[in-house]
C-alpha cells in the first residue's frame, strides 16, 4: 500500500475488512469497547428528540446507540466514506427498524451539513484514521449547535510504566497477527496499529479541541489509558 495517501490507504483498509470489523474490534479490545461506549453515553446524557451525527460511523454501532437514546422523535445520521462498512450498518438498521436513523456516505473532512445543526456529534475510533485531525475537529465544531456536545472516543497512549510497553508490543505484533488469523488481513491490521501508535496522547488531543474553538473539554481514560474520551462543549 506504499505510495498511497493516508485517505486512500484508510479507504482500502475499511473496504477490505468491513465484514470482520465488529468481531475483530471485540477481539482486539478484549470486548472492552462496549463498556467504554456505554460509559460515554451515560456521561453524554442524550435527551429524547435530539439531533445527532456520528462521524466515521463504520458499521454503525454508536449511531444505533444514539438512535435508541434520541427516540422516534429525534434524528441521527451516521456518516462514513466506506460503502462496504455502511452496508453492514444498513443491515443492522433494517434488523432494528429504526426510522430515526439514516446512514450516508461522506467525508469527515468536509461534512455535508450547514452550520449549527446538531445537538451531539460523535466520533468513535475514527479520528486516528482521518488525513487531518484538526480539520475534522473544526468541521465537527462547525456543524454543532452552540451549547451542543462533540464527543470523541479513541485509542490513546497509556502512561502507566510497564503497561505502556505491553500495549505497544500488543499493537505492533499481536494485533496484526490476530488480523491475519481472524480476518486474513495482516497488512490492514498492521496499518491500524500504525494509526493508533501515531495518534496524539489525551493531553495533546485536548489542546486540539481547544484550538478548534471548544470552550471546555472533559477527559476520561479507560483501561489503563488504552482508550480515552474527550467531551467538548461548543
Amino acid at each position: 500500500m506504499t505510495g498511497q495517501s493516508k485517505e486512500e490507504r484508510v479507504h482500502h483498509v475499511f473496504e477490505k475488512i468491513s465484514n470482520k470489523y465488529d468481531s475483530m474490534n471485540s477481539i482486539i479490545s478484549f470486548n472492552r469497547h462496549f463498556a467504554w461506549r456505554k460509559d460515554v453515553m451515560k456521561r453524554m446524557q442524550v435527551t429524547e428528540g435530539s439531533k445527532a451525527l456520528d462521524v466515521c460511523t463504520g458499521t454503525g454501532d454508536w449511531a444505533i446507540a444514539l438512535a435508541n437514546a434520541v427516540g422516534t422523535s429525534g434524528e441521527v445520521i451516521g456518516l462514513d466514506f466506506s460503502n462496504n462498512m455502511l452496508k453492514v450498518a444498513h443491515d443492522k438498521q433494517k434488523q432494528q427498524n429504526m426510522k430515526q436513523l439514516t446512514f450516508i456516505q461522506g467525508n469527515a473532512m468536509e461534512l455535508p451539513f450547514e452550520n449549527d445543526l446538531f445537538d451531539y456529534v460523535t466520533i468513535g475510533f475514527g479520528l486516528r484514521n482521518v488525513p487531518d485531525y484538526e480539520t475534522v475537529l473544526q468541521e465537527m465544531y462547525r456543524v454543532t449547535k452552540p451549547g451542543g456536545k462533540v464527543v470523541c472516543l479513541e485509542t490513546s497512549q497509556p502512561t502507566l510504566v510497564g503497561f505502556r510497553q505491553l500495549y505497544l508490543f500488543y499493537f505492533r505484533f499481536i494485533m496484526p497477527l490476530f488480523g491475519k488469523i481472524f480476518a486474513k488481513s495482516y497488512d490492514e491490521y498492521a496499518w491500524l496499529q500504525e494509526s493508533a501508535r501515531d495518534f496524539p496522547n489525551k493531553y495533546e488531543l485536548k489542546e486540539m479541541f481547544l484550538d478548534a474553538g471548544f470552550s471546555e473539554v472533559d477527559m476520561k481514560s479507560f483501561t489503563g489509558g488504552v482508550a480515552a474520551m474527550h467531551m467538548a462543549t461548543k
